[in-house]
This record gives structure tokens, C-alpha cells and sequence, in this order.
């Protein structure tokens, strides 16, 4: 006869790892020296960039930057351009954005089962400490929770704002609380059910329960911290909430979530964001161009679109160096905020004309590493990618020796 189990006996017992406790304890490893938190941005442009553009000719620390690097420049040595990774086995086009923090193989299949993204694996860990464990932003989402499950992204950089530093009136912020509340004890209701159903349930029946009692633990997490953190005022910024931007203006959407993930990281919000770009088919109120972003992806070496598109590339790039630049100028124990934070852009797509998942465009900037060079690995046969996500993982101080499809840390990178 099948015991009966309780909650928290069921999820010690049945193949769910209940981690909690250990990661808080761990917290502390996410801090440097002088208790200074590392935290990391990791950013995705999935239509990728112009890559005769992007990356630099030479290797090493003599390289010379490209086009798309110079307005980083004064920014060298806090930035690492790699040449010659990729996601092994990660094929399908565009559908490889939802493999880019996880490497999870074949995105493009009917069978494709995502695992967890590099940012959740990390706020797992060193989540514990802020109001918020993590934020998954943007026009797409790169977020994936431990069962797979797709992480909902917040697109409008206004309502990232109001959910970091505006607490509404006092009726709302009461209305909350008994949302809170009510949360908790569906969530009850709701594991008393599926208690019943695991003591009856079979192999392949109790492996799906496993996978739901996962998923409810971590809502269980997040209820209880946001109940922890609901009568701690939030953090006073001397900014104006963004506005709303036209969908086509995708370049000032962006520059507006790095202006708001810059309050986030100095104000210790959050220590672990993603950011997805976008990826759509909208012609960019930028001059000089009158083709919808995709299609000029889709150049077929024409001149002209491939004008267009870096226009739109360098505008990207800028704003990406005066976010960099800007957390360069915000003083933090011995260093400074990007020092102190590992900044991770890049694209699924190598050539988004092509659809080809290999050769990928990658910038690590920040977090404490040696930078100003160009590593470069073989174009053909790729190095793979989570090699650079091990390296930051342990450089945020995470005891772990591998990730996803990681065959050891990125060579060269200290």
C-alpha cells in the first residue's frame, strides 16, 4: 500500500532536487571583494550582425577593432570579442534564439524540450539576496526555468520601471498583499490534489508530477519572497519612467531597458537579467532606411540592404557601448558597476542571411576578467559556447565544472 505524503516529504523524496536552503547559503559566493555583489546581463540580438562588420581581422590583443567596435573603443580593455563558437547541435534558424542560454539541441524539432538558461541557473543560486532573483526583458525571452518552461518576458521598459522603484497607492499596494495571500493558498489547495494523484500515479505519469511539483516549488519560492519583500519600500532613483515607444522603434526600446537595467544592478534590485532584442520584420525609424529589419537580413550580399542593415547594426552598437560606458562611470567598492558585472551580447544566428547557427557573435564585457583581445577559435569546427557560460559561472564564484554542453572553460579567457 502507497503511503501518503505530505508536501515537503513528497518533494525531498521524489526526484526533485529542494535546493533551497543550500542556495541561500551560497549567496555569499556571489559577492567579491569587500562584499561587492557580481551580477550578470546577458543580451541577444537574434537577427545577429553583419559579421565581415563585426568581428575584428587580427586576433589577440593587437587586433584592430571593426567597424561595429568603434564607438566602444575608449571601452577596449573591458570587453573580449570571440570568434569560432557555437551551440553544438543547435540547428533550426531562427528557432535556435530559444536554445542561445541553454544549448539546448534541435530547437527547431517537434520533440524539442528546452532546459534551464544560463540567467536561471545562476538566479537559482544567487537570487536570494534581492527583491527580485532575476529579470527576463525584451522583445523575446531567453528564460527557461528548470523544467523547460518558457520564463514570460516583460517587453515595456515603463513597466520594468514601475515594477522595480513605483509602489502604486496604498489601496493597490493592499490589493497586492491579498493577492499574495490568495496565491498561497490556491497553491495549497492545489498540492493537496496533486498529492492524492501521485500516490496513484504511474513511472510515466509520476516523471510528469515531477516536473509540476518543480514548477511549484519555485512558485512557492517566489510567493514567499515576494511576501518577504512586499512591506520593504522600493528603492528612490533620480529618473523619469520610460515612455512607450512605436514597435518599430526598436533601437530607443532598447537604449530605454538599458537605462532601466542600470538603476536595477545600482539600486541591487537584481543581480541576474536577460535581455532579448528584436527580431521582427519592422522597417526602424532610422535615416536612411526603408526595409523591414528581417527581410534586410536576408540580403543575398545586395549592396544596398546590406547598407541599410548597418545602419541599423552601428545604431545597435552604440547604445550597447554608452550602456557599457555607463556603468564604467558608477563608482562600486574598487572598481566599478561593470567591473563588478559580467555583460554577455550576442546573437543565436552567426549569419541571420543564411540561417547559420554557427560562428556566433560574442562580447563579454566586464565581471572582472582580463579583456581587451579578440579570441578566435576555428570557424569551421566551432568551440562550444557554455565553455565562455562555465567561465562565467565560476567567475561569478559558482562551484560547478559544467554546463549544459560545456567540454571545460573558454582557453584564454582569465
Amino acid at each position: 500500500m502507497t503511503k501518503m505524503l505530505n508536501r515537503r516529504d513528497f518533494l525531498r523524496g521524489s526526484g526533485v532536487a529542494l535546493l533551497l536552503p543550500l542556495l541561500e547559503a551560497k549567496t555569499s559566493f556571489a559577492l567579491g571583494a569587500a562584499g561587492v555583489p557580481k551580477r550578470m546581463v546577458a543580451i541577444n540580438c537574434p537577427l545577429g550582425f553583419y559579421g565581415s562588420n563585426f568581428f575584428p581581422e587580427r586576433t589577440g590583443r593587437d587586433y584592430v577593432l571593426s567597424d561595429y567596435l568603434k564607438p566602444a573603443a575608449e571601452l577596449r580593455n573591458d570587453f573580449t570579442i570571440i570568434s569560432g563558437t557555437s551551440h553544438p547541435e543547435v540547428d533550426g534558424g531562427h528557432a535556435a534564439e530559444k536554445s542561445f542560454l541553454t544549448a539546448a539541441p534541435h530547437p527547431g524539432s517537434r520533440s524539442f524540450k528546452n532546459t534551464i538558461s544560463l540567467d536561471q541557473f545562476v538566479a537559482r543560486r544567487l537570487g536570494g539576496a534581492t527583491r527580485f532573483a532575476s529579470l527576463t526583458i525584451g522583445d523575446h525571452g531567453m528564460s527557461w526555468s528548470a523544467n523547460g518552461v518558457p520564463i514570460p518576458e516583460e517587453k515595456s521598459p515603463s513597466a520594468v520601471f514601475a515594477k522595480l522603484f513605483l509602489s502604486g497607492t496604498a489601496k493597490e499596494v493592499a490589493a497586492q498583499k491579498i493577492h499574495l495571500q490568495d496565491g498561497r493558498s490556491v497553491l495549497d489547495v492545489v498540492l493537496e490534489d496533486a498529492n492524492r494523484m501521485a500516490a496513484k500515479a504511474g513511472k510515466l505519469d509520476r516523471e510528469k508530477l515531477d516536473q509540476y511539483f518543480t514548477a511549484v516549488r519555485e512558485t512557492e519560492k517566489n510567493l514567499a519572497k515576494a511576501e518577504k519583500w512586499h512591506g520593504t519600500p522600493k528603492p528612490k532613483v533620480d529618473a523619469q519612467q520610460p515612455e512607450q515607444f512605436a514597435s518599430a522603434d526598436i533601437v530607443g526600446r532598447l537604449r530605454a531597458h538599458f537605462d532601466v537595467v542600470r538603476l536595477a544592478l545600482m539600486t541591487d534590485s537584481t543581480r541576474v537579467i536577460a535581455l532579448g532584442g528584436n527580431g521582427g520584420s519592422q522597417v526602424l525609424p532610422i535615416k536612411g532606411v526603408s526595409l523591414g529589419y528581417h527581410e534586410l537580413t536576408h540580403h543575398g550580399k545586395n549592396p544596398e540592404m546590406i547598407q541599410q542593415l548597418e545602419l541599423i547594426d552601428r545604431e545597435t552598437m552604440k547604445v550597447w557601448a554608452k550602456f557599457l560606458t555607463s556603468l564604467k562611470e558608477i563608482p562600486e567598492g574598487g572598481g566599478n558597476l561593470l567591473s563588478n558585472t559580467q555583460v554577455l551580447l550576442g546573437s543565436n544566428l552567426g549569419n541571420a542571411s543564411g540561417h547559420l547557427t554557427t560562428n556566433l557573435p560574442i562580447i563579454l564585457a566586464g565581471g572582472g576578467f582580463k579583456h581587451g583581445q579578440h579570441l578566435a577559435f576555428d570557424k569551421v569546427n566551432n568551440l562550444p559556447l557554455p565553455n565562455l557560460f562555465l567561465s562565467m559561472l565560476q567567475g561569478l564564484g559558482l562551484e560547478v565544472d559544467s554546463f549544459a554542453s560545456s567540454t571545460g572553460t573558454l582557453r584564454g579567457l582569465e
